[in-house]
């Protein structure tokens, strides 16, 4: 999973500083929204034709990470 972490950088000149694929203006937050939307990793990758598999991955990774690391509420139904 490090490796793929080291997809992920953050940069206050890219995309006002949020966490992004290798310095590029995609956004992790904007890929998690194509997988949560039900696009799958190769519906991504024929879109956005210079990203990899693996840079989906790494979004995967970082998700995982974040949500290990913070804590927050849901509301409850």
């Amino acid at each position: 999973m490090e490796n793929l972490l080291k997809r992920i950088t953050i940069n206050p000149e890219i995309a006002h500083g949020k966490p992004t694929i290798r310095n590029t203006r995609y956004a992790v937050s904007f890929i998690l929204e194509y997988l949560a939307g039900g696009d799958t990793i190769e519906d991504i990758i024929e879109e956005f034709k210079d990203l990899e598999k693996d840079d989906i991955l790494a979004c995967l990774a970082y998700a995982a990470q974040t949500v290990n690391l913070k804590d927050f509420k849901i509301s409850a139904a």
